[in-house]
């Protein structure tokens, strides 16, 4: 019950106070999902990931703050900490790479690696793809 409703907390805290650039991404690995992510600032992006296995009763939900170290025009490093709940639950600490080879920057690709630490103790390794909608 406290694992929901810290959950909740972070749903209702930082999200409605953010601003910034909406960006959306699909990671597949054993583990596949897709996030809708926020950048605060030029630093922060908390995430909100949903766990996209097969079965609707699979379905697993994230919280994620990233926070990116290093921000350049091409790529940016970042490292999070966050919870996810249902299958596959505990602590999560992704470390990753999103990378912009293109003109514009708004689609890109990414790597990412997450320890699930606590009830599940798992190594997730992701790879996939992003979009930033970002303003003209």
């Amino acid at each position: 019950m406290h694992k929901k409703l810290l959950f909740l907390a972070f749903a209702l805290f930082f999200i409605p106070k953010s601003y910034g650039q909406l960006n959306v991404s699909y990671h597949q690995s054993n583990l596949p999902f897709i996030a809708v992510g926020y950048d605060i600032n030029e630093r922060f992006t908390p995430e909100f990931r949903l766990g996209t296995d097969q079965f609707i009763s699979d379905l697993s939900l994230e919280a994620v703050l990233n926070y990116k170290f290093i921000r350049k025009e091409d790529y940016d490093f970042y490292a999070g900490l966050g919870y996810r709940i249902n299958i596959s639950e505990g602590l999560v600490a992704p470390v990753g790479l999103n990378f912009y080879p293109f003109n514009k920057k708004k689609f890109g690709f990414h790597i990412e690696a997450a320890p699930i630490l606590l009830d599940a103790d798992i190594l997730r390794g992701s790879f996939g793809i992003r979009y930033r909608f970002l303003k003209n």
